[in-house]
C-alpha cells in the first residue's frame, strides 16, 4: 500500500491546498527525472510525489480519503457486508425461523447477495485509471508563443505536450487519456501538467500586455529616431519621437500575448534615457548647440 500522502509531502493534515501545492513543487523539483537521470530512486520518489499531490490536490478524493473510503493509492476501500445486511430485503429472511438455518434465511435469497458482490465487483472493474501530475518549466517565449515540449516520464519514456499561446504560470494543462491505465475496461485517467513560467531579462508580462524597459541615447531623445524593438515575436521598427523625455510610454498595438478569442494584448514601451559611459567629445559639440535654447528641466523649482 502506498504511504501517507500528507507524509510523503510532508504537511498537516489541515493543510491547506497551497501549503499542499508549494511542498509538492518543492519536493518534485529535487527529484525529477530531468534533472537526476539514472536514479532509480529518485524516479520512484517522484512517482510517489505525484500520486500524492494527485490525491490531496483534488477536494473531493482528500475529503473522501480522509473520510476512510478510498486508500491512499485512491482505490475504493471495500465495505464489508455481512448477511445481517440482507434481512428483510429481497426475500430474505428475519432472523428466527422453524427450520435450523434461520440465520441464513431463504436459500433462493442467495442469488440477491451473489449478485451485489459480483456487481460490485464489476463495476469496480470499470473504474477510471489514476490522474498523474507532471511539471514543466517553461521558458518566458515559449509560454507566450506556445510551441511544442517533450517531457520525460519516470520510466523513462516521454510525451509530446502542445503549450497553447498564451498559457499562463501556475496553469495546469489536461491531456486526456495519458494518465495511469485503470484496471479491467475502465478508461485511462489525465495528464495534469502544470506549467511554471521562468523570467525574462527583458520583458514583463501583466495580464495579456507585455512591458519592455528600452535604453536611448539623448541624440535618438532629442532628434528623434527610428529603432529596433524586441518583441516575443520578433523585432520591430518603432518611431522614437522628438523630445522623448526618458519614461515616455509608447505602444504597440497587438504585440501582447495571444488570447483564447484570436485577439492579442498590447506591448508597451518605456524609454529609458542612456547617457555613454565614456566621454564623447561628438556628444558634447551636439549638446552645446541646443542646450542654450532650451529650457531647463529645474526652473520650475526655481533653481
Amino acid at each position: 500500500m502506498a504511504a501517507d500522502p500528507y507524509t510523503t509531502l510532508g504537511v498537516k493534515k489541515d493543510a491547506t491546498q497551497a501549503d499542499i501545492q508549494k511542498a509538492y513543487r518543492r519536493l518534485a523539483k529535487k527529484s525529477h527525472p530531468d534533472l537526476n537521470p539514472g536514479d532509480k530512486a529518485a524516479e520512484e520518489k517522484f512517482k510517489e510525489l505525484s500520486a500524492a499531490y494527485d490525491l490531496l490536490n483534488d477536494p473531493e478524493k482528500r475529503a473522501r480519503f480522509d473520510r476512510g473510503e478510498i486508500d491512499s493509492s485512491g482505490a475504493e476501500r471495500p465495505r464489508r457486508r455481512y448477511y445481517r445486511d440482507f434481512a428483510d430485503q429481497d426475500g430474505w429472511s428475519t432472523y428466527t425461523s422453524n427450520s435450523g438455518f434461520a440465520d441464513f434465511g431463504d436459500f433462493s435469497g442467495s442469488e440477491d447477495i451473489l449478485s451485489e458482490i459480483f456487481g460490485r465487483a464489476g463495476r469496480g472493474s470499470r473504474r477510471r485509471g489514476q490522474d498523474v501530475r507532471y511539471h514543466i518549466d517553461l521558458a518566458f517565449l515559449d509560454a507566450v508563443n506556445g510551441g511544442k515540449q517533450s517531457l520525460v516520464l519516470p520510466d523513462g519514456s516521454r510525451l509530446e505536450v502542445n503549450i497553447p499561446p498564451g498559457v499562463r504560470d501556475g496553469q495546469t494543462l489536461r491531456l486526456k487519456g495519458k494518465g495511469r491505465p485503470a484496471a479491467g475496461e475502465g478508461q485511462p485517467g489525465d495528464a495534469l501538467i502544470e506549467i511554471s513560467v521562468q523570467p525574462h531579462p527583458y520583458f514583463t508580462r501583466k495580464g495579456d500586455d507585455i512591458y519592455l524597459d528600452l535604453p536611448i541615447s539623448l541624440k535618438e531623445a532629442v532628434l528623434g529616431a527610428k529603432i529596433s524593438v524586441p518583441t516575443p515575436s520578433g523585432t520591430v521598427t518603432v518611431t522614437v519621437p522628438k523630445w522623448s523625455s526618458t519614461g515616455r510610454l509608447l505602444r504597440l498595438k497587438g504585440r501582447g500575448v495571444p488570447r483564447p478569442d484570436g485577439g492579442k494584448g498590447d506591448q508597451y514601451i518605456t524609454l529609458k534615457l542612456v547617457l555613454p559611459q565614456k566621454r564623447d567629445p561628438e556628444l558634447e559639440k551636439f549638446v552645446a548647440r541646443w542646450q542654450p535654447a532650451t529650457e531647463s528641466p529645474r526652473q520650475s523649482m526655481g533653481v
